[in-house]
């Protein structure tokens, strides 16, 4: 390692995950210090507006450096596309992934025409997860991918007829989410209530349940995914036919029985979540159990709205630890022998 060695590294670094702390630790594993250029709110906005404050990012980074490269790591504020790299005398070297070793080369040509030395490149391959995509912050904010780049819902278990253990009737009958309470019979109070404590913009709006979707269309807001079975409370709903699937983009249906989680009820999820425009998705069977794959599939600050049986409306937003906890009471779920 060479004295007072010191490498750059820039980016945004939304969601700290795997493949950030190995670009990371591949530039301490040669250099003594690495400052972290990390871009600002504005710049960051440019990208997507879903990426996470600067200050959460600065923190996580500082946060994995105390713990791992006490007193070796700085985080600063990048506020253009090449920050400090062009003309820092005191630098050695440069971290980045494949992708941007060209804007890499671009500014180590600008220093030697300014009579500085170049930066040895520091190159680190991504990590890719089990489909063979590269580990990344927006396949992350996209709800696909934890942050150690592990499918939240693979395609392998996607075809598996699973069953809910009666060990969780328990734990699924409790709200999971903050409850806005109101009469089954006259939800809008309720619906009302619940969409106007949801975050700004979110991704997807989601309802769970004949009453919660109709109540979401006599309300103004047409859900991205509105996933209904015709029932409430496991008997006939009297309203189920004032639906009207023409007021969506898309009508899908599939089969899924009480108690279980069926390949249909995930592929069509998993179809509604990828389309452009609303989906309502009929489901011949129960819907009870389709908000767990929702908070699996669906992309971070999604919200999802459902009904309580006699207490009233459960507003939920998919961020990571709901999908922790999806994934969780999946884990619990037994596959049905020959599937």
């Amino acid at each position: 390692m060479a004295n007072s060695s010191l490498c750059l590294v820039g980016g945004t670094f939304d969601h700290l995950h795997a493949g950030h702390l190995r670009l990371f630790s591949a530039a301490l594993s040669e250099c003594d210090k690495l400052e972290v250029w990390l871009t600002t709110d504005t710049l960051a906005a440019l990208k997507s507006r879903l990426i996470q404050s600067a200050e959460t990012r600065r923190t996580a980074i500082l946060d994995w450096a105390d713990e791992n490269a006490p007193d070796r790591v700085s985080v600063h504020p990048l506020e253009d596309a090449v920050g400090p790299a062009e003309s820092r005398r005191d630098a050695t070297a440069i971290a980045c992934t494949s992708e941007t070793v060209a804007a890499c080369e671009a500014i180590n040509r600008t220093r030697v025409e300014a009579g500085l030395a170049p930066l040895s490149i520091i190159e680190v391959e991504h990590l890719t997860d089990p489909s063979g995509h590269a580990l990344s912050s927006s396949r992350i904010r996209a709800g696909v991918v934890d942050r150690e780049g592990d499918l939240w819902l693979g395609e392998r278990e996607q075809e598996r007829l699973q069953r809910m253990p009666t060990s969780l009737d328990g734990e699924l009958k409790q709200p999971m989410g903050d409850l806005f309470k109101g009469p089954e019979s006259k939800p809008r109070k309720a619906i009302l209530a619940a969409m106007a404590a949801a975050p700004d913009l979110p991704p997807k709006w989601v309802g769970v349940g004949d009453v919660t979707v109709k109540a979401m269309l006599d309300a103004g807001r047409v859900p991205d995914l509105g996933v209904i079975d015709g029932m409430t409370q496991r008997t006939p709903w009297e309203g189920a036919g004032s639906i009207d699937p023409a007021e969506f983009d898309h009508h899908l249906t599939c089969v899924n029985p009480a108690g279980l989680l069926t390949p249909d009820l995930k592929r069509k999820v998993r179809e509604a979540l990828a389309n452009h425009g609303n989906t309502l998705l009929e489901v011949e069977g129960e819907e009870d159990l389709a908000p767990i794959v929702v908070h699996l599939l669906a992309p971070l600050g999604s919200v999802i709205l459902y009904g309580q049986p006699g207490k009233g409306v459960v507003l939920r937003v998919t961020d990571e630890a709901t999908k922790a906890r999806a994934r969780r009471i999946l884990d619990l779920f037994t596959t049905e022998v020959g599937e």
